[in-house]
């Protein structure tokens, strides 16, 4: 998992590339080279770099950034060498640092690879979260619905038969067709079609009984 998402780190920062280099920095994207990307991330650096693209810069380049060692850093051109191939398209590097300090130089988000990864690892727990929702928010209208049939049928078959007048018979009925077929006890709707039916206060407390025994 770690590799894919490192692939997709890799993924994210050629895209950002393409899109950047006719842009602002066009002179020295366009057709990189070791010489102008190290030129480039000495400007980049220049402008109130982050906490993380300085460690990124120490990593690679193993040295801190230091607006009084230009000279110094002049001569790190070859350490450039792995980003110039990436945005060619010519290597896909295996250095976690050049890989980073690549990111910095599009400014692509988020960076460095240890921030992207967590944000993908959020990400995926996320979507797992919800697809776990989604099968509870279909089963338990899977079941309302069976209630709902079960219900249905029972006023049907009271209309026919008499006997099945009585109201706390009927629940009786249904929550024993309900306990067959093995449905939640807590998602039961009770529907009444085309007429409401006032329940009185005991014969809920004898539902809720049996209820409470059935769990």
């Amino acid at each position: 998992m770690h590799s894919k998402t490192l692939e997709e780190y890799k993924k994210g920062i050629k895209i950002k590339y393409e899109i950047v280099k006719e842009g602002e920095h066009f002179d020295y994207l366009y057709s990189p080279s070791r010489g102008k990307l190290r030129d480039l991330c000495w400007l980049i650096f220049e402008n109130n770099p982050t906490q993380d693209d300085l460690n990124v810069f120490k990593n690679l380049l193993c040295l801190d950034f230091d607006h009084t060692k230009k000279n110094k850093f002049k001569e790190q051109k070859d350490k450039f060498r792995p980003i110039e191939t990436f945005f060619k398209g010519e290597t896909d590097p295996l250095n976690i640092d050049a890989i980073n300090l690549a990111a910095v130089i599009v400014d692509f988000q988020p960076r460095p690879f240890k921030k992207f990864n967590e944000k993908c690892r959020i990400e995926e727990t996320r979507q797992i979260e919800n697809a776990d929702k989604a099968v509870i928010v279909v089963e338990s209208e899977k079941e309302v619905i069976e209630v709902e049939d079960l219900v249905k049928n029972e006023n049907e078959e009271s209309k026919e038969d008499p006997k099945k007048g009585n109201l706390y018979v009927n629940f009786k009925d249904v929550f024993s067709k309900i306990k067959a077929q093995k449905i939640n006890p807590e998602k039961i709707i009770m529907v009444g079609i085309g007429t409401i039916a006032l329940v009185s206060s005991a014969c809920l407390k004898k539902l809720d009984k049996m209820i409470s025994k059935s769990k």
